[in-house]
């Protein structure tokens, strides 16, 4: 993308926004009000530009038969995503699977890999109204990447995750990010510094920082700023170097 403006009831959620993506798991951090969701939004095809080029997956987003071949290989998950108690862990993906247009013969198979992959294999025939927020968090997930998407989008995906299912979930973005581009908006540092291989900083819809969480982590060594991991304080410093040098909008 390049050039990328959104705005958001009269306020500039992104401005000047460049960026490219290849395989592997980005992450995505911020402050509040950062513009991380407002990327996710455009990535996902749900939101529009106010000016700027996006192009995903090799095809210019702004004609509408591109835009049913991206959504067609792509995945979201949003930060509240809609579902229906009343449907079965199995019933809701496969009614994802149905509306994403996969092959009626192989969406069986992909429902319930997807479903595994997530640790819910035993809650299949669970319905979702019974789940924990942990377990709906999943099953956001596993409705994300039952088509194998190539663009898999994901906003704030270990909330509601205790340690140990966030550790197996980063194994997942790690897996998923070995032939997929992956993007990951989230508060949690150490979900980037475990799983991701890049990681874009945005502050105040702006780029502030871009590069690898070992990069970061390494400016929050010399920093000695506030922070309990390295990519923390990386995390920091990155963001004052960018207040000091931007000029005012």
């Amino acid at each position: 993308m390049t050039g990328l403006r959104v705005r958001h009831r009269g306020t500039v959620a992104l401005d000047s926004v460049d960026l490219a993506l290849g395989t592997g798991v980005h992450g995505l951090l911020g402050p509040n009000g950062a513009g991380k969701t407002s990327l996710i939004r455009v990535l996902a095809t749900v939101a529009r530009p106010s000016a700027g080029r996006v192009e995903l997956l090799g095809r210019d987003t702004a004609g509408r038969r591109a835009l049913g071949e991206v959504r067609a290989r792509l995945g979201y998950l949003p930060q509240e995503f809609g579902y229906y108690p009343g449907f079965t862990v199995r019933e809701f993906v496969a009614y994802v699977a149905w509306l994403k247009e996969l092959p009626a013969a192989g969406t069986p198979a992909a429902v319930e890999r997807a479903v595994a992959r997530v640790g819910l294999a035993d809650r299949a025939d669970a319905k979702v109204r019974t789940l924990s927020g942990g377990m709906v968090r999943r099953l956001g997930v596993a409705q994300a990447i039952v088509n194998e998407p190539d663009l898999l989008l994901l906003d704030e995906p270990t909330a509601g995750l205790d340690p140990e299912q966030r550790v197996e979930f980063r194994e997942l973005l790690r897996e998923l990010g070995a032939s997929a581009t992956v993007v990951v908006s989230t508060h949690l540092v150490e979900d980037v510094a475990a799983a991701c291989t890049e990681v874009t900083l945005l502050d105040a819809g702006r780029v502030a920082y871009r590069g690898t969480p070992g990069a970061l982590a390494a400016l929050g060594e010399t920093s000695g700023g506030p922070g309990d991991h390295p990519v923390e304080r990386g995390y920091t410093a990155a963001l004052r170097a960018h207040r000091a040098t931007e000029a005012p909008r």
